[in-house]
């Protein structure tokens, strides 16, 4: 198993984990739930209306951190935002639900993904795991 599949069978045990940003000098987090996972790459995505995706395009530099059982990942790196066609394809596949509430409203799905990743899954007492992503 590749170190980015097991950030995602992580995120999929998880199911909601919290993406954490910064707004000038002060921390920001927030609950997500999409990602998926296409050529070795865990990909995010969110509203390109939001304060997360402003604040992540204006400091790439995030966190995720996730919650499944006695276990956290935290997961941290560079946002690289992709345009991207086929991706877009595949999202609309996964939430055709969401999706639609985005064309009918005019909003833009933007993707990223994270560059520089290193991940580390620890029990409340021990560290279970850390790789680079």
């Amino acid at each position: 198993m590749s170190n980015a599949e097991k950030v995602n069978g992580f995120l999929d045990k998880a199911g909601v984990f919290y993406f954490l940003t910064t707004d000038g000098d002060k921390p920001r987090g927030r609950p997500f739930g999409f990602h998926m996972l296409v050529d070795g790459k865990v990909y995010f995505g969110c509203g390109t209306f939001k304060d997360v995706f402003r604040q992540l395009t204006a400091n790439p530099n995030i966190e995720v951190l996730a919650m499944a059982g006695e276990e956290f990942m935290r997961y941290d790196g560079k946002a690289v935002v992709v345009k991207d066609g086929k991706l877009l394809a595949k999202v609309r596949e996964i939430m055709p639900d969401i999706m639609g509430l985005y064309d009918r409203n005019g909003w833009e799905m933007g993707l990223f993904y994270l560059e520089d990743g290193h991940a580390e899954i620890r029990g409340m007492m021990d560290l279970k795991e850390e790789f680079d992503v």
